[in-house]
């Protein structure tokens, strides 16, 4: 039963905030690491992180730290000028990418709105496309943000349905099948957008060998790799990049959501001079991309990835999430995906919905969200105890066996 704090706030927020999203019944009103409390002064455990956005974890004091000072000195100039701080962060972002720029932005949906961007234009610019005639690849069941450029390519009928005409340019082909995407290029081909691990679907893993074949089948056609690592990168999967699970670097990274430390939206497109280097002055850009806060921020974040501490700690844990998963399988769980500490978690119809199963573990003090009907999804903060896993887990096997 909600009680009367959350009820009323849940009514407050429901009569004026449009019904884009449909929480689970909680307020939250404070985070502290892989914990949070809401506003009847429960405790959950986080194993949701903001779709990845918390890698760090709730209020991580390096991050604060780094907020707080900024926020005493200079918050936003926009790009008419220069800042004190954008320059060292893109530095570092592109040394630990090894890349030689970044174009910064907001959100996830505008890196990849860039990203189609710096395609279609290196393709004319530098390839010879004829204009207008670039083509982008793209996979199907992909999630790459929700402006209408992108919902027109995705295949999500809730995402897609009723916010027509949409942009052409794209080619669907099956995610995970190298040789049909290969078949899919053409001479007008620009670009080849996939997630390396595809999040919102369900933590998707393609199969082996997949995205080496997509960075020959690029190399060899002359084609641009971008590599959506929004919900994959920066540590979630036990590597900086998912990427690297193949020993493989794409032309570009589409970066977001954890690179903001969880305090601030921050975006980035990350690749070489050649190709980031077709975009010029006036043609692209945003009023609060690169602002020195969300600057100091991810220039925060890149030195604490740069240590290598929490790719290692996501392997490690993840082996031990992969564990306690694995032995669900058969007892109201029919399938587990696992990359680093990152897990779709497929629930037999038979002991109920997605939904019923995050509900459950809400009663129990667990955050986690469903997607496509029977899958939950875990991404707890890098900075979880295998103790907190443990329990999390003991709390899941308590509610498949209600």
């Amino acid at each position: 039963m909600t009680d009367s704090a959350t009820a009323e706030i849940i009514e407050a927020e429901e009569a004026s905030v449009a019904h884009n999203y449909h929480p689970l019944p909680v307020v939250v009103s404070r985070g502290d690491g892989s914990w949070v409390t809401d506003v009847e002064g429960r405790r959950y455990l986080d194993l949701l992180s903001a779709y990845s956005a918390l890698n760090f974890g709730h209020r991580h004091p390096a991050l604060v730290a780094a907020a707080t000072e900024q926020l005493g000195r200079l918050t936003l100039t926009s790009r008419a000028f220069h800042n004190d701080k954008l320059g060292a962060f893109a530095s570092a972002l592109a040394e630990l990418s090894g890349k030689d720029m970044v174009l910064p932005m907001n959100t996830g949906a505008e890196a990849v709105e860039t990203g189609i961007k710096v395609a279609r234009a290196w393709a004319y610019r530098v390839k010879g496309v004829e204009a207008d005639a670039a083509n982008i690849i793209v996979a199907a069941g992909n999630f790459h943000g929700r402006t209408t450029t992108i919902v027109g390519f995705s295949d999500d009928p809730q995402a897609r349905d009723g916010f027509g005409p949409y942009a052409g340019g794209f080619r669907t082909v099956p995610y995970g099948d190298a040789d049909a995407l290969a078949a899919a290029i053409d001479e007008n081909t620009a670009a080849v957008l996939i997630e390396p691990i595809q999040g919102e679907a369900g933590v998707v893993i393609p199969p082996e060998g997949y995205l080496r074949a997509v960075r020959e089948a690029c190399t060899a056609n002359n084609v641009l790799f971008i590599a959506d690592e929004i919900q994959s990168g920066l540590g979630r999967v036990g590597t900086t990049f998912a990427c690297e699970r193949e020993g493989v670097v794409p032309d570009l990274y589409l970066l977001g959501k954890a690179l903001g430390g969880g305090i601030v939206p921050l975006s980035a497109v990350v690749g070489d001079r050649d190709v980031l280097g077709v975009i010029h002055p006036g043609e692209h850009g945003s009023t609060f991309g690169g602002n020195p806060l969300a600057a100091a921020i991810g220039l925060t974040v890149v030195e604490m990835l740069a240590s290598g501490e929490f790719q290692t700690r996501a392997t490690a844990l993840g082996e031990h999430l992969r564990g306690r998963l694995d032995a669900l399988v058969g007892s109201g769980v029919t399938r587990v995906r696992v990359a680093g500490l990152w897990a779709g978690v497929d629930i037999d119809p038979a002991v109920g919905t997605g939904r019923e199963i995050a509900e459950k573990l809400l009663g129990r003090g667990v955050l986690v969200k469903d997607t496509h009907g029977q899958t939950i999804r875990l991404a707890p903060p890098l900075v979880i105890r295998a103790t907190e896993i443990d329990w999390a887990i003991e709390q899941l096997t308590i509610v498949l066996g209600d």
